[in-house]
C-alpha cells in the first residue's frame, strides 16, 4: 500500500521508525503498546522501503517527551534528518516524538527543508507544504496540550490528598509506616533512644557540630533511610545532624513543598533542588504524626540553627561562639547607622562598623576597642546574674549528670545491636554449605566484620567507663574544689583560665540579646546593653586614645600646665618649674 507522497527519492533514503514510553513503569507493563510501534516496521515496508533500509531508534523508552535534553535518540533523530539520510519518520502517534512545541516545531522546519515526510497512525504529512505544516502543527500543540492537562489532574489530586496529611511520603527514621498505612515510632528503642540523645544534645551544646563531636567521641552512630527506605546506620556528621534537626516530620508535622526546583544555567542540566524557609513550605498539617518533640521546641531548635548561620548583613544572625579575642563578637550593632558591626583583630580587637563602606563606599561609621567595653559588659552580666548563681550551678550538675546517663544507655544499646549483628551473622555463616566457598567465604568475611565492630564498641565503652568512675558528679574535681571555694562563684569561673572564650561567649548570650555602641566622644563611648526580655541597660565606656591631643580637655591641660609653670608651683618632686 503505497502513498502519493511518497517518492522515489524518499524511498532512496532510510526510514525510521520512532519508539518511545514515558516512564521504565510503562516499559514493563504495557507491552501492547511495544508492540504496536515495534509493528510500524511493516508499514514502512508496505510503503516501498526494503528491510535493510529501516532502522528502530528505541533508546529513549523510559523517558519524557517533556524535553529533548536527555533524549539521545531523539537528538540523534535530528542530526540524521539534518544531515539528509532519512526520507520517513514513523511514530504511532506525535506524542511519542515530542510533547515540547519548542522541540516539536525545530523538527518540523528541518523536516520541511529536507523533504522528510512524517507519518503516523492517521496519516503521511509532508513538513514542507502548508497544509502538512499546518496539522502537524495543530497535532504538537494538542500533544502538549494534553501533557499539561494530565500533569495538572495528577497534581491537583496530589495536593488535595497532601492537604489532608494522607500523601504517602517516605518517612525518615524513627517513623514506621504499618500495612494499613497508619504511622508510629519505629518499634527499635533504639533507634527512638538514639533520636531523644540528638535533640536533648542540642539544646543543651546549642549546635549541629558539637552534637556531632559528642555523638563520634562515644562512637555512637546515627540511624538514617537510604533512597530505598531501609534503615541503616551511619556515622554522625554535621549534614546528618542539622538533616535530623530540621526535618519537622519529628515534632509531628507532615510537610509536602518543603523545597523548590531552581532553574539551571546550563542548558541541558536538571534543575537542582533547593529548601525553603519555614514559612513558605507550601503545605502544613500539625500532629500528624507521633513527635519526638513538641512543635514549641522544634521552632527553638530553629531559631538556634538560623542564630548560628554567619549571616551578619541578610539574615542579622549572630553565628555561634567562636575563639576569638573580642567577646561581643556577632551581637554588637552601630548606634550610628543600625547595622550589625563586625570584628576586626588587626593591630588589637576592635569593632568595626564597615557596612556603608562595603556597600556604598562611604568611611567607616566608627571603630572602638573592644577591651574596655568587653570589661564592662562582662561587670554588668555578672552583676545580673549574681543572685541565681547557686540555683544554676545545682541544675547544670543535675543536667551533666542525665546527659551522662542518656549518653551511656546509647552505648550499651549500640553493643547490644551490635552484639545481636554479630549472632546473626555467626548463626548464618554456620547454616552455609562449607563446600560452597564463594558463599561461606563472603559470610566469614561479614562475622568478622560483626565481631570487630563489636569488640571496637566494647573497649570504647570499657574505656570511657573507667575514666568517668573516679568522677562522682559530672564537674571534674580540681574545677569543683574552685567552685566551692570560691565565695563568688560565676566571676571566679569566668576569669578561670580553665573557662574558654567561647564558653564565656555562650554563657554572655544566655542574658544578652545584643550590644549597640555608639562614640559620644573621642576617648568615650555609650553602651546599650539590650537584655532577653528586652530591658536595656546603658553604660559609658573611657576607652584608650593614641595621643594626648586626642583628649577632650586637651586644650584646658595645656592652659593647666602654663598656668602652673607662670606661678612656679612645685612639681611632684617637690621641684620648682
Amino acid at each position: 500500500m503505497g502513498s502519493e507522497l511518497v517518492k522515489p527519492d524518499h524511498l532512496d533514503r532510510r526510514a525510521v521508525v520512532y519508539v518511545r514510553q514515558s516512564t521504565p513503569h510503562q516499559v514493563i507493563t504495557n507491552q501492547e503498546s511495544l508492540r504496536l510501534q515495534y509493528a510500524l516496521s511493516q508499514r514502512a515496508r508496505d510503503l516501498g522501503w526494503r528491510e535493510a533500509d529501516i532502522d528502530v531508534i528505541d533508546s529513549d523508552l523510559g523517558q519524557s517527551g517533556a524535553g529533548a535534553a536527555h533524549r539521545k535518540g531523539f537528538n540523534d533523530l535530528v542530526a540524521r534528518v539534518t544531515l539528509g539520510e532519512i526520507g520517513l519518520i514513523l511514530s504511532v502517534d506525535v506524542t511519542r516524538l515530542a510533547r515540547n512545541c519548542s522541540d516539536w516545531y525545530p523538527l518540523l522546519d528541518v523536516c520541511g527543508h529536507r523533504r522528510c515526510l512524517i507519518a503516523d497512525r492517521d496519516g503521511i504529512y509532508d513538513p514542507g507544504t502548508p497544509n502538512g505544516r499546518l496539522l502537524l502543527g495543530l497535532k504538537g500543540t494538542i500533544s502538549e496540550l494534553e501533557l499539561h492537562t494530565i500533569r495538572s489532574r495528577m497534581t491537583t489530586g496530589l495536593l488535595a490528598k497532601a492537604e489532608r496529611g494522607e500523601l504517602a511520603l517516605q518517612l525518615p527514621a524513627g517513623l514506621a509506616r504499618d500495612p494499613s498505612g497508619v504511622v508510629t515510632k519505629d518499634p527499635n528503642i533504639e533507634v527512638q533512644q538514639r533520636l531523644l540523645l540528638l535533640f536533648e544534645t542540642f539544646l543543651k551544646v546549642r549546635t549541629s557540630a558539637q552534637v556531632m563531636r559528642v555523638l563520634v567521641g562515644r562512637g555512637l552512630a546515627l540511624p538514617r533511610r537510604d533512597r530505598h527506605g531501609d534503615l541503616r546506620w551511619q556515622p554522625a556528621t554535621v549534614s546528618a545532624v542539622t538533616a535530623i534537626l530540621r526535618n519537622p516530620a519529628y515534632a509531628g508535622a507532615f510537610v509536602y513543598g518543603r523545597t523548590w526546583q531552581k532553574p539551571s544555567r546550563v542548558p541541558g542540566e536538571r534543575p537542582q533542588k533547593s529548601p525553603r524557609r519555614g514559612k513558605d513550605w507550601r503545605i502544613m498539617v500539625k500532629d500528624k504524626y507521633p513527635a519526638y518533640i513538641d512543635w514549641e521546641t522544634f521552632e527553638k531548635i530553629q531559631a538556634m540553627l538560623c542564630d548560628n548561620r554567619a549571616e551578619y548583613q541578610h539574615i542579622k544572625s549572630r553565628g555561634i561562639p567562636r575563639d576569638g579575642a573580642a567577646l561581643l563578637h556577632g551581637i554588637t550593632y552601630c548606634g550610628e547607622c543600625g547595622h550589625k558591626m563586625a570584628v576586626r583583630y588587626k593591630g588589637g580587637s576592635q569593632y568595626v562598623c564597615n557596612h556603608l563602606k562595603i556597600q556604598r563606599g562611604a568611611p567607616e561609621c566608627q571603630n572602638l576597642r573592644a577591651a574596655p567595653i568587653d570589661i564592662q559588659v562582662a561587670a554588668a552580666f555578672l552583676e545580673a546574674v549574681a543572685p541565681a548563681e547557686i540555683d544554676a550551678l545545682s541544675k547544670a550538675r543535675k543536667a551533666h549528670q542525665h546527659s551522662e546517663r542518656a549518653l551511656r544507655l546509647a552505648e550499651e544499646q549500640q553493643i547490644e545491636r551490635l552484639r545481636y549483628q554479630a549472632s546473626l551473622a555467626e548463626r548464618q555463616f554456620n547454616r552455609a554449605d562449607p563446600d560452597n566457598r564463594l558463599v561461606t567465604g563472603e559470610l566469614e568475611r561479614r562475622w568478622e566484620s560483626a565481631l570487630l565492630d563489636l569488640r571496637r564498641a566494647e573497649d570504647g565503652f570499657a574505656q570511657r567507663k573507667s575514666l568517668k568512675s573516679s568522677e562522682p558528679a559530672g564537674v571534674p574535681p580540681d574545677l569543683r574544689a574552685k567552685v566551692v571555694a570560691l565565695g563568688n562563684r560565676l566571676p571566679g569561673l569566668w576569669n578561670d583560665p580553665a573557662t574558654r572564650r567561647d564558653q564565656r561567649k555562650a554563657l554572655l548570650r544566655c542574658l544578652i540579646d545584643k550590644v549597640v555602641l555608639r562614640r559620644c566622644e573621642r576617648d568615650k563611648a555609650t553602651v546599650r546593653i539590650v537584655w532577653r526580655g528586652g530591658a536595656t541597660t546603658e553604660l559609658v565606656v573611657t576607652l584608650p586614645v593614641n595621643a594626648v591631643t586626642a583628649l577632650p580637655r586637651y586644650r584646658e591641660m595645656i592652659e593647666r600646665i602654663c598656668t602652673l609653670a607662670t606661678r612656679g608651683g612645685p612639681t611632684m618632686r617637690s621641684r620648682s618649674y
